[in-house]
């Protein structure tokens, strides 16, 4: 009987151990009508490059019993939200470079013109709410604009979460981003430890993006399971 539950307390520990997930990190970006072409390759490939970015492979792997969970998608206009990255466990290099790649290989698809920061907050939520079973969940809205359409950013609150916020600003305008950052801060972000990083123009954005994920990635997640 002993051995049976040791053997029992094991099954248990393992499966545990195997669903553990520090942090379940989704990436939403803005592909409104004022995203260009250039613009928007900058933003993909931006990300691709900042996740291969040393020290944030680093803070990625850092706990490889309990790895970060990453979604990536497209948002821009109410109804207009693209899954461009389903839910990944980061567990080594090959899966970065594996995300990056799809990252860089992917093109631009057919969304609204308009910004719905508001529908992008839920579309976000529901999909961290696909991982329930990580000790955090974080979900980045990248823009370069305030909201205009759908919901209102700061009526879409959701509890449970963090939501913080890279501001993309014109190059060479440090009054224009830092009005749309202090809108970020009053109206889009929210829950423990959340932020807002800037990038002064799209050519910026990996830089902002290296920035933004070693500080998510460096909060020690505890479980209060």
């Amino acid at each position: 009987m002993t051995r049976l539950l040791g053997l029992a307390a094991l099954l248990i520990w393992g499966a545990g151990a195997e669903a553990a997930c520090r942090q379940a990190l989704a990436l939403g970006l803005d592909v409104s009508g004022s995203v260009d072409a250039e613009e928007y390759r900058l933003q993909l490939d931006g990300l691709a490059g900042a996740l291969e970015d040393p020290e944030v492979m680093g803070a990625l792997l850092a706990m490889p019993e309990a790895p970060v969970a990453l979604a990536v998608f497209e948002w821009s206009g109410p109804g207009s939200q693209r899954l461009v990255a389903p839910w990944r466990r980061i567990e080594g290099p090959a899966d970065v470079a594996d995300l990056a790649a799809l990252l860089r290989g992917t093109q631009r698809g057919q969304l609204g013109q308009s910004t719905a920061i508001g529908a992008a907050k839920r579309f976000g939520a529901a999909l961290l709410a696909e991982q329930e079973v990580c000790w955090r969940q974080v979900l980045d809205l990248s823009g370069d604009g305030k909201s205009n359409t759908g919901p209102r950013p700061q009526d879409s609150r959701p509890g449970g979460i963090t939501i913080n916020g890279l501001v993309i600003g014109a190059s060479g305008d440090a009054n224009g981003i830092g009005a749309l950052a202090s809108y970020y801060r009053a109206y889009v972000i929210a829950g423990p430890d959340a932020f807002v990083e800037t990038a002064l123009g799209f050519e910026a954005f990996e830089a902002a993006m290296v920035r933004k994920l070693k500080r998510e990635l460096q909060v020690l997640a505890v479980s209060s399971r």
